[in-house]
């Protein structure tokens, strides 16, 4: 006897076994492939963040140049998960994952042969359009290979390569950085590609090319998308630097970015099926949700950007120990995880994700009173209530983007919330980028005029440090001192930042409608 789910818009994909109830070993080895994929496609946005200082040095970068080592990955993923559906019915499951993993596997390569930061760039590039494909196809197996009554543990799964993935990325980078070099950060994926294959090789079954599905595509929505998400992350990333408006790049690419809108908004009309359906977020609560998972992936990209940074320039932390410190976010998961089936059955949505988002906030908020001698122990307390905030907000917001909307549109809003996610998390590391050199300059202007007002007691201090170890010295230490603390105040304005866009959007919780009794899951 066989049980059969719609796999998006394709062909039913059976639930093979003699039990309807029971997935049999195939099938679990399918849905431990689509998790393995996803962990390694979300632990890699992450996991140049703990070893960055180090990659920048040897490839020659700057530190806001830096940034875009993670960023071009994020922007190639928010491009290709969209797509991930149409590709999926013209290329089959299995194809389609099997070529994004050898694919990924090779770009993983060049980033780990790179000397230049735009040979990096090209790879992180490649890395995210192959590796974006491999999320939500993640829950499509889960819909599609599963039983009904085992799909809550196939979520639970995902679940944890959805948080654990940007936790484990600095710790998995900062080890390997330490011990063996950065470029092991990607060569790693190589062991990990051949394992995927295998599995993908025995848990789905091949299904013919649909090459005619080509042209039905809406190619109006998904040039019109990647030229707006393109370009306007590069005037974000770089707007600062070029003086805003008084750059002509920078007007060009704005305008380049409203032509894409327009071309994007143009096939939501022309297209029989547009590459993003705009018309879902005609509806209040999806709306609400894809605002959610806007501000979702600023907390979740954000924070894993600016706490490695924080402890490795103030605390002077290694790669290794930058990645530990957000080891303590993962707490939380692993107990939550034999528990997040019934966490989704009995707690209320609205409460859910509202205490979720207040607890993010919270846990932005204690890391705004950092000063100059803060260590990674002082982000023990707000990683572990980041942790418990995540599972709450993402393990809820996953399901109800789907349960949201008619089942027909499951998958373009499966695209949708997870698009939204991404761009946070690029929106985020641009406009920090952008904020940290705009407060950094403004803190140590106003430090510096603060000593000017103290100008006596300053010139006795620094005739008393002198005389231990020299005018010059003396003059460098307090220059030291004022950087260091021009920084921390910079980090604590963004971490400021982060928790008050979280606390605005939790509200939004509720216009969430309770979840339908049994497991739902994403599909795509």
């Amino acid at each position: 006897m066989t049980a059969a789910t719609l796999d998006g818009d394709g062909p039913a994909m059976p639930v093979s076994g003699s039990n309807p109830d029971k997935a049999d070993l195939a099938a679990w080895l399918a849905v431990v492939a689509g998790i393995l994929g996803a962990l390694m496609a979300t632990l890699d946005i992450t996991i140049v963040n703990s070893a960055l200082p180090t990659i920048q040095g040897e490839i020659g970068a700057s530190g806001t140049e830096g940034t875009w080592i993670a960023t071009s990955y994020l922007v190639a993923e928010i491009i290709i998960i969209p797509l991930t559906g149409w590709l999926e019915r013209v290329l089959g499951l299995r194809t389609l994952l099997l070529t994004a993993a050898i694919l990924f596997t090779t770009f993983s390569i060049l980033c780990g042969l790179s000397t230049t930061l735009t040979m990096m760039i090209i790879g992180r590039a490649g890395q995210g359009l192959t590796g974006g494909a491999m999320i939500p196809t993640a829950m499509t197996i889960i819909a599609t290979r599963l039983p009904r009554p085992q799909q809550a543990i196939g979520t639970a799964l995902y679940a944890v390569s959805g948080v654990l993935g940007p936790v484990l990325g600095p710790l998995a980078g900062g080890w390997l950085t330490e011990n063996l070099s950065w470029h092991y950060a990607f060569f790693i994926n190589i062991p990990v590609c051949i394992a995927l294959v295998v599995l993908l090789f025995i848990g789905l079954p091949h299904r013919k090319l649909q090459l005619h599905l080509i042209r039905q595509a809406d190619w109006l929505g998904i040039v019109g998308m990647a030229l707006a998400l393109g370009a306007l992350t590069v005037v974000l990333e770089e707007g600062h630097r070029e003086q805003w408006f008084d750059s002509a790049l920078m007007v060009k690419l704005t305008l380049l970015s409203i032509v894409g809108l327009a071309m994007l908004t143009a096939g939501q009309f022309f297209s029989r099926r547009p590459v993003i359906r705009l018309a879902l977020l005609r509806d209040r609560q999806f709306a609400s949700i894809v605002m959610m998972a806007l501000v979702l992936g600023v907390v979740m990209y954000g924070t894993n950007y600016l706490i490695p940074q924080f402890v490795a320039t103030i605390a002077g932390y290694n790669a290794l120990q930058a990645g530990q410190v957000l080891m303590f976010s993962a707490l939380p998961l692993v107990i939550a995880l034999p528990l997040i089936p019934l966490m989704t059955r009995r707690l209320d949505i609205r409460v859910a994700v509202t205490s979720g988002f207040v607890i993010l906030a919270l846990s932005c908020w204690l890391e705004t009173r950092l000063s100059g001698q803060s260590s990674g122990s002082g982000f023990v307390m707000s990683q572990i209530l980041r942790g418990i905030g995540m599972v709450l907000t993402f393990v809820f917001l996953n399901q109800a983007a789907i349960v949201s909307v008619p089942r027909e549109y499951a998958s373009d809003a499966s695209g949708l919330y997870n698009a939204a996610r991404n761009f946070g998390g690029s929106l985020a590391l641009s406009a920090m980028a952008t904020l940290q050199d705009e407060r950094l300059a403004f803190h140590s202007s106003r430090l510096a005029e603060t000593l000017g007002q103290s100008s006596v007691n300053l010139h006795l201090y620094l005739a008393d440090l002198g005389d231990l170890v020299g005018e010059g010295a003396a003059l460098r230490a307090l220059a030291g001192t004022v950087a260091r603390e021009a920084l921390v105040m910079t980090y604590n304005d963004l971490f400021l930042l982060v928790a008050i866009s979280t606390m605005i959007v939790a509200p939004l919780a509720l216009f969430l409608k309770p979840l339908p009794a049994g497991p739902a899951v994403a599909m795509h």
